[in-house]
């Protein structure tokens, strides 16, 4: 990302292709999600035909085979997108979700008949996609799940209740995690995914939740009464879920991560921006010592972060097992966004309160990045059991 206000370190991780393919996304950031902020903030949700679009543009599911409608395009990609929605302020359109998080379930998992009847959909726009794993008593712990899914003829019947489901009231599509066997002993060998189409008789999206930020982004509660879907629509192996959800782990740690980061460079810059212009007792904000010493501590963090991150990212794409240190990137670079983003809304004043200033959106949108896929708390414990503590 290239910024008017804060200069990184050359990055060489991106070759001209990506940066072709970054002006790209951002001009149409520019024409087709920008305009409409406001009003998908109002609404709850972005609208579904700004998915098609990104769909026809090629802007979803890029690293997806191009059998299934993808590009065969590197991780790089979907790096450049994350990156430029955070540059536009727009985190609540959640393509990384969809396309990063989502649809290697189907692509990793699914049989060729699976991956054929859903994945096209997911790359052109016509299917938004979910994954439900959360319940109202079962966050980070996922052997704590009690949706179950019970085995009936050639059928499924899913019974249970999901909650903080991201494209909850959107998707056309769910990945669902659930107890195929409820009595399995240890109890995530009893874990299966399942995937559940919308307008399945017995599945209902309940309500929309309403959230201190991220407001263009649908978080819904999701219900399954004696929802019976085929058995084709289990996803590889019975009892095989909590492994296929801990082998995606690495990825949705490290686009979240990815966000974090590139939030707090865009923060940073806006506030950069604002205190040069800004005057207090005849000079302008950045002439005072506080002033430069926060944006300098700011500024050190998220050079770290950059570098930490792109690191990451490279040995992710080599196939590298980096559990640890996506975990790490988690904790430490969602908990320093926070840090970066109240630091700079201190710095816009009572200016940085108001909402036509988009350094208070990204503040509240930032709290979230601590909390969800895993926790800081539950990031430290994965990485103290990884150091053998």
């Amino acid at each position: 990302m290239d910024f008017k206000n804060f200069t990184m370190l050359k990055r060489e991780i991106f070759e001209e292709e990506h940066e072709v393919f970054r002006q790209a996304f951002r001009t149409f950031c520019e024409r087709e999600v920008v305009p409409r902020l406001e009003e998908w903030e109002k609404e709850g949700q972005t609208s579904r035909d700004v998915w098609k679009k990104a769909g026809d543009a090629g802007f979803l599911c890029p690293c997806q085979d191009e059998k299934y409608g993808g590009s065969n395009a590197d991780f790089l990609y979907p790096v450049v997108i994350i990156e430029e929605l955070t540059r536009c302020n727009a985190p609540g359109f959640m393509i990384s979700l969809h396309s990063d998080i989502c649809a290697p379930y189907i692509e990793s998992y699914g049989t060729e008949e699976q991956k054929m009847r859903w994945l096209p959909g997911c790359a052109s726009g016509d299917k938004i996609l979910a994954v439900a794993m959360t319940e109202p008593g079962a966050g980070s712990d996922l052997q704590a799940i009690r949706t179950t899914a019970i085995r009936d003829g050639d059928q499924y019947v899913i019974n249970g209740q999901k909650t903080f489901i991201s494209n909850g009231q959107l998707n056309d599509i769910c990945i669902v995690a659930a107890k195929t066997d409820p009595k399995a002993d240890p109890a995530y060998t009893g874990l299966s995914l399942l995937v559940v189409e919308a307008g399945t008789p017995g599945y209902t999206k309940g309500r929309r939740h309403e959230k201190i930020g991220l407001h263009s982004q649908d978080t819904s509660e999701l219900y399954f009464e004696d929802c019976r879907v085929p058995a084709d629509n289990l996803l590889g192996s019975e009892g095989g879920g909590f492994v296929f959800l801990m082998q995606k782990l690495q990825q949705e740690r490290l686009v979240c991560a990815i966000g974090a980061q590139s939030a707090a460079e865009t923060v940073l810059d806006w506030t950069i921006e604002y205190v040069k212009e800004r005057e207090a007792f005849g000079r302008p904000l950045s002439k005072f010592q506080n002033t430069r010493f926060k944006l300098v501590e700011c500024a050190s963090e998220i050079q770290v972060g950059r570098a930490f991150i792109d690191r990451l990212i490279l040995e992710h794409m080599k196939g590298t097992e980096v559990i640890k240190e996506t975990c790490m990137a988690k904790y430490w670079n969602c908990e320093m966004l926070n840090r970066v983003a109240d630091t700079c809304l201190q710095l816009f004043g009572g200016y940085g309160y108001m909402t036509e200033y988009p350094i208070s959106k990204a503040f509240v949108d930032a709290r979230i990045q601590t909390i969800y896929a895993g926790t800081s708390e539950i990031m430290k414990e994965v990485v103290a059991r990884q150091m053998g503590l």
